[in-house]
């Protein structure tokens, strides 16, 4: 069996997680997200980001709490900004075009958005012939890993402000971004500067779930039946309640954001040693190593994982991803492949 660096949803859920889904298989509760384990999963999510009248819906998925989120908040000719390799732009097959919202990409650095970019976009959208921008989309971390300071976030919101755009944050990894010790942000942070952000179960230790967090008093109403109009109102709601309930106690949700990362920078620490360029720095649990085709195809025999864009006619960069639940061993073994490749 090849050692797995392909994503950090391939295993299913931390042990602890589980165990509270397997003792509370049989209760019976309210449906759609109206427990009593939904409900007070909301509670902790508030009073941890510093947000006591935020909205808590907890969602299914990333593509789905993205798609739905910008067509509610949204008017019919409103657009959304967000960097090239953004989620919605690159990997979600069309899902916010599909509701009737063009995506406007803008100039980033390092996978992040600048207010110099987000103001060209704005500047040349002026007309009634033109979608007019209206959200700001940004992930934290970025989708090549990277990560958000709290000065550039700071930044982003005065530029929001000041063009009247929404600031939505993409959460997926949020645990791997506020764990990196480049991450100078907290949870309540975050929440004081976005209009509405999401912390990302699926890819840090949950079976599945996205926690939507919407700040902005504007965009609450009718958020519910926009969830349940896209068929994103799960009826056995509980499900995501129990296991974001568990994720939260002893902020667990952190402590794999951790440990992700721990075992990524391991990567990155080896690779760095043998000379190997990072198409981008990353600080979080994403990296990636330029490699050459010849010793790509050799390390696929052993190892999965993807590669991401060309750098030139001979070399690829990959993306190692490590989860909550790579292992030492795993990482070694990774390690020992790598040492062979490269000689």
């Amino acid at each position: 069996m090849k050692t797995f660096f392909m994503n950090d949803y391939g295993e299913g859920a931390h042990p602890i997680v589980m165990q509270r889904l397997l003792e509370t298989n049989m209760e019976h509760t309210c449906g759609y997200g109206l427990d009593d384990y939904s409900l007070r999963a909301a509670d902790v999510i508030r009073e941890k980001c510093g947000q006591p009248g935020a909205a808590v819906h907890i969602m299914v998925g990333g593509t789905s709490a993205n798609s739905i989120a910008i067509a509610a908040f949204l008017r019919p000719y409103e657009a959304a900004i967000c960097a090239p390799t953004g989620h919605i732009n690159v990997h979600e097959t069309g899902a916010v075009e599909a509701t009737g919202h063009k995506v406007l990409p803008c100039a980033a650095k390092d996978g992040k958005v600048t207010p110099e970019g987000v103001e060209a976009v704005c500047a040349l959208h002026t007309d009634e012939h033109m979608v007019a921008p209206r959200l700001l989309y940004i992930s934290q971390p970025t989708e090549i890993g990277t990560v958000y300071h709290l000065d550039e976030l700071k930044a982003l919101r005065e530029v929001c402000d000041r063009l009247g755009l929404i600031l939505f944050v993409d959460g997926a990894r949020l645990g791997s971004a506020l764990t990196s010790p480049e991450c100078d942000m907290t949870l309540k942070d975050l929440a004081a500067l976005a209009d509405c952000f999401y912390i990302g179960g699926t890819k840090n230790g949950l079976l599945f779930g996205e926690a939507m967090v919407i700040v902005n008093d504007a965009l609450k109403p009718g958020f519910r039946r926009a969830m349940k109009r896209n068929g994103a109102m799960l009826a056995k709601g509980r499900l995501l309640g129990v296991q974001f309930a568990a994720a939260m106690k002893h902020d667990l949700w952190l402590e794999l954001g951790r440990h992700a990362d721990a075992q990524a920078q391991r990567i990155a620490a080896a690779l760095s040693d043998r000379g190997i360029a990072m198409y981008v720095p990353s600080p979080t649990n994403q990296i990636f190593p330029i490699l050459s085709d010849a010793q790509i195809a050799r390390l696929q025999e052993q190892v999965a994982f993807n590669t991401t864009a060309r750098v030139d006619a001979a070399h690829q960069t990959v993306r190692f991803v490590t989860s909550w639940a790579t292992t030492d061993a795993q990482v070694d073994a990774l390690l020992a492949v790598l040492a062979q490749v490269l000689e």
